[in-house]
């Protein structure tokens, strides 16, 4: 016998309640991923790196930081700072022939096309994000540009380097103005070569603003990383090499905004957690990774110069160049970041910027190593407290009880140590109450419409159901009729 109706129509109901989003069961999907081990020191394959302490002005941990090494697109962080220095964020620059000729066929791009104007903060995003050899090149030769125009051979107005366009002269042998129309990546290199010497580097010669291979192109680790500190002392290049992603402005030649979305190569940014700790589990009290810029060449390796600050409060710049395998960039840089930080924290083991990187990681760590305080996890909550170092023993007793036992002027309540820490299962209750709550209080109507539906639906069912049941229990019983009609019309 099949199904009663309203058993059939109760059964599809039932089973629709538990398949919809947020029903009563659903299967979930396995987004988890293992936790990636970052190796030893000793097992970072690469030619050199160096971690320069910009605080103490000293090498802290290095290997062969004064060997030569070609940088690749690492170069682009002198372009920049000279690009800062000299050109107005604001100020559009006109893509020229001359800098698309000057870029090779499987260069990394930003996607200019001769004639388009672009804003010059965009061409920052452009070669630092994607590392657009093109977007270098319009910046190098704007450059040389304002800098003849501002700073005019013979004259007494000398720009951000001390000089002015009479050094290009007696370098270039050239009088200013055809050095402007015909020599500007020319001159380019030796505004680059000329910082460098300014600000500490013994042992770098550029060539071009790019980093396409060149023999006479080079640097070394050591020298990377001095760059990379003159650099970040302008607030703007921080923020440019700290972004994730960049939408581009519409331009004259790309007429709509977002005509290219572009992701920054360092992976690091996204994952700084992996620096956190060492290969031995050892906290590396690195407090804020700030961001840094890749470089990739078959001839150079791949490698890395990035701006992290420690615990302690020191500013460190790190250098990993010639690293032979691209697919092991992320994790050998993260490694001499860890040791790097580690060996900052144990010449100055003193908390000066409370919590670490490693109290917000919310990918590639185990369960355990998810942040307990996050608004991000649980809406509304704060961060306020959550921050302070666990290690209080050497703190002063008198300054620890001012800060503890007064209430906070805005919640009024005292931190009570004796509360157990929520685990991830408190969490995850608890996120699923506050958003229950949250709909409720905001769509109070809907809500007690669909209440009122439920309770119909269940109203019905139950009536459909119990008459079904009903009569399949009738028994239906015929009488025969009496035949009324003439019997010999069935006897011929």
């Amino acid at each position: 016998m099949s199904k009663a109706p309203g058993l059939k129509i109760f059964t599809a109901l039932l089973t629709g309640l538990f398949l919809m989003p947020g029903g009563m069961s659903r299967v979930r999907a396995d987004v988890s991923q293992p936790v990636l081990s970052i190796p030893t020191l000793d097992e970072v394959e690469c030619i050199s790196y160096c971690v320069y302490d910009k605080t103490d002005d000293e090498i802290i941990l290095s290997k062969l930081p004064f060997d030569t090494v070609y940088p690749a697109s690492m170069t682009k962080i002198m372009t920049i700072q000279l690009g800062m220095d000299y050109l107005d964020p604001d100020d559009y620059l006109i893509t020229s022939e001359n800098a698309m000729d000057n870029v090779t066929s499987d260069s990394t791009l930003m996607g200019l096309v001769a004639g388009e104007e672009v804003k010059v903060s965009e061409l920052y995003y452009g070669m630092m994000l994607p590392s657009g050899n093109d977007a270098a090149n319009v910046v190098a030769e704007g450059v040389v540009r304002a800098f003849i125009d501002n700073y005019p051979a013979g004259g007494d107005e000398v720009g951000p380097d001390g000089i002015n366009a009479s050094y290009l002269e007696d370098m270039i042998g050239l009088p200013a103005s055809e050095i402007r129309s015909d020599y500007t990546l020319t001159a380019f290199s030796y505004l680059m070569n000329y910082r460098a010497q300014r600000i500490g580097c013994t042992g770098s010669n550029f060539v071009n603003p790019h980093g396409l291979h060149h023999e006479a192109h080079y640097t070394t680790a050591s020298d990377l990383t001095l760059i990379m500190a003159h650099a970040a002392e302008n607030p703007d290049f921080c923020t440019v090499i700290s972004s994730p992603t960049h939408i581009f402005e519409g331009t004259n030649m790309h007429t709509e905004d977002g005509w290219s979305i572009v992701r920054n190569t360092n992976n690091l940014l996204s994952d700084p957690w992996l620096a956190c700790t060492t290969a031995e589990g050892e906290d590396t009290h690195l407090t804020a990774f700030i961001g840094g810029k890749t470089g990739t060449t078959s001839a150079a390796g791949t490698g890395m110069t990035v701006y992290c600050v420690n615990e302690n409060g020191h500013e460190l710049f790190i250098s990993v160049c010639g690293i032979p395998e691209y697919a092991y960039q992320t994790r050998y840089v993260a490694s001499v970041v860890a040791y790097g930080n580690l060996a900052c924290w144990e010449r100055d083991p003193v908390t000066v910027i409370p919590g670490t990187t490693g109290d917000y990681r919310r990918f590639n760590s185990t369960t355990a190593e998810l942040p307990q305080f996050d608004p991000l996890i649980i809406p509304g909550d704060s961060l306020e407290g959550a921050l302070l170092p666990e290690d209080t023993s050497e703190t002063d007793e008198s300054s620890v009880t001012e800060q503890t036992d007064v209430p906070s002027e805005e919640t009024g309540a005292v931190p009570d140590d004796s509360d157990p820490p929520e685990t991830i299962t408190d969490i995850g209750d608890k996120l699923r109450e506050n958003r229950a709550l949250m709909f409720i209080k905001t769509h109070l109507a809907i809500t007690v419409v669909i209440s009122l539906l439920v309770i119909a639906i269940i109203t019905c069912l139950v009536v459909l159901i119990v008459r079904s049941v009903s009569n399949s229990h009738k028994k239906r019983r015929r009488s025969a009729r009496p035949f009324k009609g003439n019997p010999d019309e069935f006897l011929n």
